[in-house]
């Protein structure tokens, strides 16, 4: 391996070998770019584009763009301002100070930069994404093309309530819809993600404990519950104690009995759980703690493996966020914007979050806001955020729901176990698979390192994947399992699809049970070779540093931005 390039953490391609072949001039391996930061391609000395200075407007003609600044440079923040001192800096304290010290790059410079960066990215429309508890299925192009329709697309959040009766209609149909499949009593849509409807849900049981004048402190999450749980009862104020997991990947029941009391305000319970199994005994627990005086709250990001088979609302839950984009096929927030709407009982729905779409006996719909709360939803905990929700995400769930129907959304879950039961079977001679005599497993399949020659991990199995043209599992998670390999197949890949893929997969693991050195270098065939992650996770290296000679007086270069 050469050494790292100036920007300090972009490492180079892997050296000559016979996998890889001779060294190349470019450091190009033929449609394998050896891509540069976007700072050593650009000088910031120079522009993409040049504009003509732009005389400022005279006073008093009533036209004119209030132009001040010359544009022969968009990294010069000075103002040009006319002799007569009419076209001065209009943006006050607002105009910049100081130079941005961007790259100026022309634009077929700049396209072919992120175009070549993109081709180095793996998603769901280049192949099998096999991310356990994720779900990365395919998203249909028609929910696509309805989420970009005019009057979906381009409206405002605060436009009149009147001129958005059918974008309100859709909020209103997709939270029936969601009633509906869950059996619950009310939706809250604004949540912007899971997590963000996890905050919610708990936010709802607050509210109730505290209108019967109950001081709950402590929210009990079971080993098998998705990390975000403990993380969002901890962010809202409660004290989080765990319940360990049986050996066969559930809730321990009488661990889960002997901590109930007067402290618990609830149970944060993941099912199916991140095991990939269903918690059979969910109306079991959700009767002890409701009998406790506690609330069941069900993380419900897993709800694709039981929609149109089961609804949460007959098991006793009283609050379960949906991630729209594991169920509902609306892609990942990648950061947002995302959408996770919460379900509740007929107990928590007076608590529930403004605003919210109501439809009255005139099919005009209202939203229910801060202004007619008082007489609509007085007991509302308050706002989860500015507006009314991710339009885009409603349009793409609402037009997958009705393309498929409730038939359709039954076959999708039982698709989903299915591909999922089909990779756990087809690799059990080859992997440990803990949980295979708990029976089938639900959407996901789970599988540990035992057996694997010395030296050799979960960590090299996933490398090797890559070499193989797969994006690797899940890896270490759940932590119930040592060297976990979580597997989500999904309901959207075929059969010949997974066949491959569970070859691959075979042959990989065979390299690791049998100590193949080669495997320790994988991959050979990506962008980059493999990298040291621990010091990539703990010292990272975020920013791009120009170097500067030491005689310009500025020692080891100056931070210019970020890479």
């Amino acid at each position: 391996m050469s050494e790292l390039n100036a920007s300090g953490w972009r490492p180079e391609m892997g050296g000559a070998d016979e996998l890889t072949g001779p060294e190349t001039f470019t450091g190009n391996k033929a449609l394998m770019l050896d891509e540069p930061l976007i700072f050593e391609i650009g000088s910031r000395t120079t522009t993409g584009v040049d504009f003509d200075q732009i005389s400022p407007p005279l006073q008093g003609r009533g036209r004119g763009w209030g132009l001040s600044e010359s544009s022969a440079s968009v990294n010069n923040p000075h103002p040009n301002p006319s002799p007569e001192g009419e076209g001065l800096n209009r943006l006050g304290s607002l105009a910049r100070k100081n130079p941005i010290n961007l790259p100026g790059l022309s634009e077929s410079e700049t396209v072919r930069h992120y175009t070549r960066l993109s081709r180095q990215n793996y998603g769901i429309d280049l192949g099998f994404f096999p991310l356990g508890s994720c779900t990365m299925k395919h998203n249909p192009r028609l929910n696509e093309k309805v989420a970009r329709m005019p009057g979906f697309a381009d409206i405002h959040p605060l436009q009149p309530v009147d001129t958005v009766q059918g974008a309100l209609g859709v909020i209103n149909e997709l939270a029936v819809w969601l009633i509906k499949l869950t059996g619950m009593h009310g939706v809250a849509m604004t949540p912007k993600a899971g997590a963000h409807g996890e905050l919610c849900g708990i936010l709802c049981i607050r509210a109730a404990l505290e209108a019967r004048g109950d001081a709950r402190s402590v929210i009990l999450v079971p080993e098998s519950a998705h990390g975000t749980n403990p993380a969002t009862a901890a962010f809202a104020g409660y004290k989080v104690e765990n319940i360990p997991a049986t050996p066969e990947g559930r809730v321990d029941i009488k661990a889960l009995e002997s901590r109930l009391g007067p402290d618990v305000a609830a149970v944060m319970i993941t099912n199916p759980n991140t095991c990939g199994l269903f918690e059979r005994d969910m109306k079991r627990i959700s009767d002890m703690v409701h009998a406790a005086g506690g609330f069941v709250y069900c993380d419900g990001a897993n709800f694709n493996a039981i929609v149109g088979r089961v609804r949460p609302g007959d098991l006793g839950v009283d609050a379960m966020h949906i991630n729209l984009h594991k169920t509902f096929s609306t892609p990942h927030g990648g950061g947002g914007p995302g959408s996770g709407p919460v379900v509740l009982s007929e107990a928590l729905s007076p608590f529930g979050p403004l605003p919210f779409t109501a439809r009255y006996e005139d099919g005009h719909i209202r939203l229910i806001e801060e202004e007619n709360a008082a007489e609509e939803h007085p007991q509302t905990f308050g706002r989860m955020c500015a507006f009314h929700g991710q339009m885009g995400m409603f349009t793409r769930a609402l037009a997958y729901i009705m393309s498929h129907g409730a038939d359709g959304l039954k076959q999708v879950s039982e698709d989903a176990v299915l591909n999922a039961n089909y990779i756990l079977r087809s690799m059990e001679d080859m992997l440990d698979a803990p949980f295979a005599p708990s029976g089938p497993c639900m959407h996901e399949a789970i599988f540990s390192d035992k057996g694997f020659a010395e030296g050799f991990s979960t960590l090299d199995v996933a490398k090797g994947l890559i070499d193989e043209g797969y994006h690797p599992m899940t890896m270490y998670f759940p932590l119930v399992v040592h060297g976990a390999m979580l597997i989500e197949p999904t309901e959207t890949e075929s059969k010949r699809v997974l066949d491959q893929f569970i070859g691959a997969l075979r042959s990989v693991v065979a390299q690791a049970k049998q100590g193949n050195p080669t495997l320790k270098n994988a991959p050979y065939y990506a962008p980059r070779r493999r990298l040291d992650e621990t010091l990539a996770a703990r010292k990272p290296i975020l920013g791009w540093k120009e170097s500067v000679p030491e005689a310009a007086g500025t020692g080891a270069g100056a931070n210019i931005g970020g890479g």
